[in-house]
């Protein structure tokens, strides 16, 4: 049954390759993917351009289970190639809803990735339904898909379909769009989530949604995509269309701060600011605000670590090793179910007892959502041998939900709507808990080409519009379609 903590909220990597000449194109996806794979662990896919033919791949699973080598000899001839990791946080487990979606349609094939959320999904959903449009995801994704195909029959050509549905859709996009004969890559006039690219020495071109995937490929950054741009890789050359970004210097653009908390991986930047440099700096500025006499310092794997090496370097109280992460277990946060998150925290982390016994540990951790999870880890470094444990975190309180593709669905599930911060403490068993302050969070992307960023779950100040009617209808037609399934094979098991 999918209840409203299981509604489809995305935060995604995508990947492009466009080449000149036809190359093993699947690989050059298949390790792109892999250096993607923090940003989603339920599912992942790709598409292969062959001479104009596009094919594609796609199942639930991480990328070295969905790709295994007889896939990849499949599509190794190409010369563009883009790729999807999913984080399906909440919403239909299915094949389906795994990306690239690959559309036929009059004008020819296009395959389309997509990182964020809309906030104007359901209506367009609604108004192409009323047009006749049938659809087979309950991901935004494919809204996006039809509404490209929709103006590509009066446009000139595909990235001027691409061009015309962005005056449409709104909210947080990164797109990686293929057609027979281009690459495109476009991102959303507010920047909400990050779209880079890079060369390679060969002449491959590379769109990712991080840094980290480029050098996994051997490809060196050019420049973060602007918001609002659309750039076009072909056999003519690249070319940028800017008619969506928005030249006010009024206008600030929306990067989600939580990119450089917590969802990029250290060795990116992110609109030319280094993710790692930006942790540091959280957790020095933690150091200052939330001073507190203590032994060790420790972080909690993997984004606590960098801004426990700030905390400990401003604070002066030496830094330590106080986890082992079980490298093979996924990122709690992106688990779709709150009981598979609590039995990862079990067997992902475990406490180094020399570090912390006996000790006054100040741990660092990048948020507290529902607080189950930092109630654990605390235990742990407790039951360590741990005297005191003081929490530091690395970001604001959350007291609003995300819009634009974090899994923060509803205030009912965030401790911070529900109690003050001595209570969180004592709830999660803490001697001392202090936040990274509003003031201070903005402060850790400094150095960034991004003029703004977007703070709304911890201030509810929405850079757009929020939904003005939810996915519930959606998800409630998932639910009857899921009911009838099982109503049919309990049928079939009593015959």
């Amino acid at each position: 049954m999918i209840t409203d903590s299981q509604k489809l909220h995305e935060e995604c990597g995508v990947f492009g390759v466009f080449s000149t000449k036809r190359i093993n194109v699947a690989a050059t996806v298949y390790y792109g993917l892999f250096a993607l794979q923090h940003r989603g662990q339920e599912g992942c896919g790709l598409a292969v351009n062959s001479n104009g033919v596009i094919r594609s791949y796609k199942d639930i699973g991480l990328v070295n289970d969905v790709f295994k080598p007889n896939v990849l000899s499949d599509f190794a001839d190409g010369n563009m190639a883009i790729g999807h990791v999913r984080y399906g946080t909440t919403g239909s487990n299915d094949r389906n809803n795994v990306q690239p979606i690959v559309v036929n349609h009059i004008k020819g094939r296009m395959a389309l990735a997509h990182n964020g959320n809309l906030v104007n999904s359901v209506e367009l959903r609604e108004e192409l339904e009323l047009e006749g449009s049938i659809f087979h995801t309950t991901s935004d994704t494919e809204v996006i898909s039809y509404m490209i195909t929709k103006a590509r029959i009066k446009c000139p050509s595909i990235e001027e379909a691409v061009n015309q549905a962005m005056y449409k859709i709104k909210g947080a996009y990164s797109l990686v769009v293929m057609s027979p004969a281009k690459l495109i890559a476009a991102r959303d006039p507010q920047g909400f989530r990050p779209l880079c690219y890079g060369q390679t020495e060969d002449g491959r071109y590379i769109v990712a949604s991080e840094s980290c995937a480029l050098d996994a490929v051997g490809a060196k950054l050019i420049r973060d995509i602007r918001p609002g741009e659309i750039i076009v890789f072909s056999e003519d050359g690249v070319h940028s269309i800017t008619d969506h970004c928005i030249n006010d210097p009024e206008h600030k653009e929306s990067l989600c701060i939580f990119e450089y908390i917590y969802f990029a991986r250290p060795d990116s930047k992110v609109d030319g600011r280094s993710v790692h440099q930006a942790r540091v700096r959280a957790g020095e500025l933690l150091a200052k605000a939330h001073p507190v006499e203590a032994d060790i310092v420790i972080g909690v794997p993997d984004s606590g670590l960098d801004a426990a090496v700030g905390y400990a370097r401003a604070s002066g109280i030496p830094y330590g090793i106080g986890f082992i992460k079980n490298k093979y277990i996924g990122r709690t946060f992106i688990a779709p179910d709150q009981n598979v998150r609590e039995d990862k925290v079990k067997i992902k982390l475990n406490p180094i007892a020399e570090v912390v016994s006996g000790k006054r540990v100040v741990m660092i951790d990048d948020s507290i959502v529902r607080g189950t999870t930092s109630e654990r880890i605390v235990r742990l470094v407790r039951e360590a041998g741990a005297k005191e444990v003081h929490v530091r975190i690395s970001a604001p309180p959350f007291v609003s939900p995300c819009y634009y593709g974090v899994d923060i669905d509803s205030k009912d599930k965030l401790i911070a709507c529900k109690h003050t911060i001595p209570e969180i403490a004592e709830i999660i068993g803490a001697d001392s808990l202090g936040y990274l302050s509003l003031e201070d969070v903005a402060k850790i992307a400094e150095g960034s080409t991004c003029s703004g960023f977007c703070l709304a779950c911890f201030n509810e100040n929405y850079p757009t519009d929020v939904p003005s009617k939810s996915n519930k209808n959606i998800f409630d037609m998932e639910i009857v379609k899921d009911k009838d399934k099982k109503d049919k094979s309990e049928e079939e098991g009593d015959a």
